[in-house]
């Protein structure tokens, strides 16, 4: 017994560990890129396996395949992608060849070897399903991995992203609800304003959220063309003409998205202009988020040493040191997700510009980063709605007592006195240190009987 196996490639013979579904292209990029421990998402290796079901049963209806072989190849990929077997056969480094070829073959190897398995015959012989014949027919890393990122990140995006940014504007929509008559003072410049309701104050969150959600599903879009079909460049060499459109309609079923084969295949292998653009949407929404969470952690800043306005939940012991101090982790949180998100963003945006003549050289890199990024979006969304936002409260008592300190009362008298006379009277009561309504009630500024009327909050939102 021995514990390796050899196997053989254009190149010669390797050592491939015995018990491996991996053959000898997948072990030579093991052992030539071993640079991080970032390694391709599951997510997209599903789509990726995902795809490569789509072709073998497009290729067997358009009688490119022998049953057999496409039935085997079938079922492998059914492992992978309902029971969540064989993850652990792809090992890759995402940091390896800018079209991501060895990983194309990585998934090639697998499902070869497991429908080798299958139709039982020796894992590694090529006998009877070949990696590149069968699996890869009519095929390149060229279109198929831009069509796997595509799969892969509107999947995540459809059905993980958009409903947990649902989530949170609900959880947001409750407290706008319930918040809707609490009049608190409002902030320019982080010095006092105007009054506004809290409600209206998460109504502006609120919209934030829905165009960001907005702009991504636009952005979106465009994920839903595939290059598959183009082969290596574009013009479809030793691709049925037919593949295309037969596995978009395919994948359009089995995943309940929509997808097209209708654009121009050497834009979609050679650029990745609709990646850069969905991750700047996604940044658009990290930076909302950002807003968002540092506008609820200033307000809930004390609990009474600063504004003091929001209550957070206390979930967690904020210091080794202090006792009974109380953090907003939760904001804190969703502030390094959104940091990680503009980085991630960044090195799309310069993955993008690597599209030299007939190929995008950064495509591990890309989907790497926009899958990260939605994933931590995602899970960020759904923690900060459940644990910061459901049990949110506003501090009545101190909201209004900040409102009735507020100087900026005095934009509330303008249409009485003018603004310099306004001016005048709240630089009176800064210096008197008091309130803009005993300043009024002291002087002649205004009749006493208007009083009431011109510092009615209700009025002012």
């Amino acid at each position: 017994m021995t514990d390796k196996r050899i196997e053989k490639d254009t190149m010669g013979e390797i050592e491939v560990p015995a018990n491996a579904l991996w053959g000898a292209q997948t072990q030579r990029s093991k052992e030539n890129f071993q640079i991080s421990d970032r390694k391709f998402p599951d997510e997209f290796i599903k789509a990726h396996v995902q795809l490569k079901k789509a072709c073998a049963i497009a290729n067997k209806e358009l009688g490119e395949l022998e049953p057999t072989i496409a039935d085997a190849i079938i079922q492998a990929s059914d492992e992978v992608l309902k029971e969540d077997k064989h993850l652990d056969q792809f090992p890759l480094d995402i940091y390896q060849t800018g079209s991501g070829t060895q990983t194309n073959m990585n998934v090639n190897e697998v499902l070869s070897n497991r429908a080798i398995q299958i139709l039982g015959g020796e894992v590694g012989s090529k006998k009877p399903v070949h990696p590149n014949d069968h699996v890869n027919r009519g095929q390149s890393s060229n279109d198929t991995i831009p069509s796997s990122m595509h799969i892969s990140t509107l999947y995540e995006i459809d059905k993980k992203l958009i409903p947990a940014i649902d989530t949170l504007i609900s959880a947001m929509q409750k407290k706008q609800q319930e918040f809707s008559d609490i009049i608190k003072i409002g902030r320019t410049h982080l010095q006092d304003a105007v009054p506004l309701t809290l409600g209206q104050e998460f109504s502006g969150y609120i919209y934030q959220l829905q165009a960001a959600k907005q702009h991504v599903q636009e952005t979106a879009k465009h994920l839903e063309t595939l290059a598959i079909g183009g082969t290596a460049v574009g013009t479809g060499l030793n691709a049925h003409p037919d593949l295309a459109s037969k596995v978009c309609e395919i994948l359009s079923e089995a995943l309940n998205l929509n997808f097209r084969a209708d654009a121009n295949k050497f834009a979609l292998i050679g650029a990745k202009d609709a990646m850069v653009a969905t991750s700047g949407a996604l940044r658009t929404l990290a930076i909302a988020l950002m807003k968002i969470s540092n506008d609820i952690r200033w307000m809930a800043s004390g609990p009474r040493c600063g504004l003091g306005e929001l209550d957070l939940p206390a979930n967690e012991p904020g210091s080794s040191i202090m006792p009974g101090k109380v953090n907003p982790t939760q904001n804190e949180m969703l502030v390094q997700v959104g940091a990680q998100v503009i980085g991630n963003d960044a090195a799309v945006a310069t993955g993008g510009q690597w599209g030299y003549l007939e190929l995008n050289l950064m495509k591990p890199m890309i989907i790497s980063n926009i899958l990260e990024s939605i994933k931590i979006l995602t899970n960020g969304m759904e923690s900060f709605a459940d644990k910061a936002i459901s049990g949110l409260q506003a501090n009545k008592k101190r909201i209004a007592n900040l409102v009735e300190q507020s100087l900026m009362l005095a934009t509330a008298l303008t249409p009485y006195v003018g603004y310099d006379k306004a001016a005048e009277i709240a630089k009176t009561a800064f210096k008197e240190g008091k309130t803009i309504r005993e300043i009024l009630e002291e002087n002649d500024y205004i009749p006493k009987d208007e009083i009431d009327e011109a510092l009615d909050l209700s009025s002012m939102v």
